[in-house]
């Protein structure tokens, strides 16, 4: 089975504008019957609030540490809406100076034109960028561009600390 049925190809540009990812996320979930069609939208609704999303433990040190020193933070995502909001509920924004979504863009990684922005909204050469990023394809757009990129491994869903907390 495809991941998708209809229409072919979405899931891959699902990121480029809100509406892709809606129609992608939502035609996913209607290959699996749920009591009421509506819950189908209810649920994408419910996961895009900003209070769905959980922060590692450890991400406003990590962000609060080059930002107390002077070093600028850009977040830069392939996701089909605006992340500023999650940001701010979870405390996070002031550590961020830029943020770079495909959404907005039209493009998404590795397409190294999502990454330039963000190296110029930091007012910093990419050859004085550090990229740290999940994915070895996506992310690597940023070292197509110039910059330097380390990978974070995601660790196994068991070892997350919130694990527990999702059912």
């Amino acid at each position: 089975m495809r991941l998708l049925e209809e229409p072919a190809g979405l899931w891959e540009v699902r990121d480029r504008g809100t509406e892709q990812r809606r129609a992608a996320c939502t035609g996913l979930s209607r290959q699996v019957p749920l009591p009421d069609p509506v819950l189908h939208d209810a649920l994408y609704d419910r996961r895009m609030t900003p209070a769905a999303w959980t922060p590692y433990p450890d991400a406003a040190e990590v962000l609060c540490t080059p930002h107390e020193r002077g070093i600028g933070v850009g977040v830069v995502s392939s996701i089909g809406r605006d992340l500023r909001p999650v940001f701010r509920v979870h405390g996070l924004a002031p550590y961020v100076g830029t943020h770079v979504l495909s959404y907005e863009r039209g493009i998404q990684k590795p397409d190294p034109r999502l990454f330039a922005p963000a190296c110029t909204a930091l007012g910093a050469g990419v050859g004085d960028v550090l990229m740290a990023g999940d994915s070895r394809h996506a992310d690597g757009g940023a070292a197509a561009l110039g910059c330097a990129v380390h990978f974070v491994d995601h660790l196994p869903v068991a070892d997350r600390p919130f694990s527990s907390s999702v059912r």
